[in-house]
């Protein structure tokens, strides 16, 4: 009896060690503030409390989310809205299921002496574009301008920018692509002056579309199991959001002490949550349909060359944030 006992007792402790639900959530880029709201979740136990067990994969620049998710190496990414709707058209069924920023960080800065003084002014220069999906919004934004990006007259050289601001500091390029929390802040640490350059935020163009949505496959979203798994870390990711919009500098600390490589610095980290609370402000988690449409119509209206080539169906839901959230 008492080892039968034993027994019982020790499968019930086992059962309780492995109650929790693994979710692994692949990020779209390396540890950084961008990321907060997530990390934020895990340290202060959100996640936990949620009876959840999640795994945070650093991103980098060989990584792309959607291989990731398609190969199985995560439950849920990150990715801009661009990138997960064209890899939807060309045959992975991603959906997005919860949409943390409600605005666009991405802009184009320029060397102001080169006399670019607005976007038809790209024509003939050198600009420095992301690859990896991050290409799409500047190639949908230059066809909606009847720009080329081959090179050819009238057009412009695109140059395969790395994750760096080497481009434009070393004057091969006459622009590059950065965001509002972080590449742009390069250059200013590099010695330039904001009087140097002139920048043009998509958001201001009327080109921006939706970054950092959370998106998983359509085929797990049938199992129930999963959907309330998703509700779960969803509920969670965003109480990590709202509290680091709340309490910045901890958040960007907490950050720091989930950075493995030891790269990232107290000033730029705290500086880009700053930032980053920007964008995620008056979103709760749950995808502006208005928002959506704008994405959508943005990348359909790139004249003869399209990020996508027709309206997709079924590329977002709202049944997890609905459960979730209201």
């Amino acid at each position: 009896m008492k080892r039968l006992l034993a027994t019982a007792l020790g499968l019930g402790m086992a059962t309780g060690a492995q109650a929790a639900d693994d979710v692994t959530l692949q990020l779209q880029w390396v540890t950084q503030a961008q990321f907060a709201g997530y990390y934020v979740a895990l340290d202060k136990g959100f996640y936990g409390e949620e009876d959840l067990n999640v795994t945070i994969k650093p991103g980098g620049p060989d990584i792309a989310p959607p291989q990731v998710l398609a190969g199985g190496g995560a439950d849920v990414m990150l990715n801009w809205m661009p990138s997960a709707l064209a890899a939807r058209e060309k045959g992975l069924p991603v959906v997005n299921i919860a949409q943390p920023f409600k605005s666009s960080g991405l802009m184009l800065t320029c060397w102001k002496d080169t006399g670019i003084t607005s976007p038809e002014d790209f024509r003939g220069k050198t600009i420095g574009v992301w690859f990896f999906g991050n290409e799409y919004p500047f190639l949908s934004w230059m066809s909606q301008l009847g720009i080329p990006t081959d090179g050819s007259d009238g057009g412009v050289t695109v140059l395969k920018q790395g994750f760096n601001v080497d481009p434009l500091l070393q004057r091969q390029a006459d622009c590059i692509s950065t965001m509002t929390y972080n590449e742009y802040w390069q250059v200013i640490d590099a010695g330039v002056t904001p009087e140097e350059l002139i920048t043009f935020k998509y958001e201001e163009q009327g080109v921006a579309t939706l970054e950092d949505g959370i998106w998983a496959l359509e085929e797990n979203l049938a199992d129930p199991a999963f959907v309330d798994k998703m509700t779960r870390f969803v509920r969670a990711s965003m109480k990590g959001w709202k509290y680091a919009e709340e309490n910045p500098d901890e958040a960007a600390e907490i950050v720091l002490d989930n950075d493995a490589t030891g790269a990232q610095t107290e000033q730029h980290q705290k500086r880009m949550m700053g930032e980053i609370a920007k964008l995620t402000a008056g979103s709760n988690g749950t995808l502006d349909v208005a928002d959506y449409e704008r994405t959508v119509a943005t990348l359909l209206g790139g004249g003869s060359d399209p990020v996508i080539t027709k309206e997709p169906e079924g590329a977002w839901t709202s049944i997890i944030t609905d459960a979730a959230l209201n």
